[in-house]
């Protein structure tokens, strides 16, 4: 496994108009790229990959969005629904850049990198859960 780190420090400008027009006041004063393990493309280590899986995740998910009655009451139902969530999204869900890249086959995130070889249904995807264990 290949992993980097971008780690960001923030701090508030020094130019006072700049600050008074911005909704929040810190802005990146720099960032250091850590390589911390395997041998990860430097130039790829950025945090827009899980800054667009979180706005994904935030998108589609009640339980994600801010002042909203949808929250999970137990932890072990958070967890269920962000793992269906991930499911659906690289399984079953095919993603237009993918798509575009495989020209005109829908593609998902787990057949462009060989995980599975067609696009699954949402039927196939409940399929894997044990019927038995949901009972308990």
């Amino acid at each position: 496994m290949d992993f980097g780190q971008n780690i960001k420090t923030y701090g508030i400008p020094m130019d006072e108009t700049e600050r008074q027009r911005r909704y929040s006041p810190a802005v990146c004063t720099g960032a250091v790229k850590t390589r911390i393990m395997g041998n990860p493309d430097m130039e790829k280590v950025s945090t827009s990959y899980v800054e667009r899986s979180n706005l994904s995740m935030r998108m589609r998910m009640r339980r994600f969005t801010r002042l909203t009655n949808g929250f999970s009451k137990k932890a072990e139902n958070h967890t269920h629904a962000v793992s269906l969530h991930f499911m659906y999204y690289n399984y079953c869900r095919p993603h237009l850049t993918l798509t575009r890249a495989a020209e005109g086959t829908k593609t998902t995130p787990a057949m462009a990198c060989g995980l599975t070889d067609r696009v699954w249904t949402v039927e196939e995807m409940l399929g894997l859960m044990d019927p038995k264990r949901m009972l308990q």
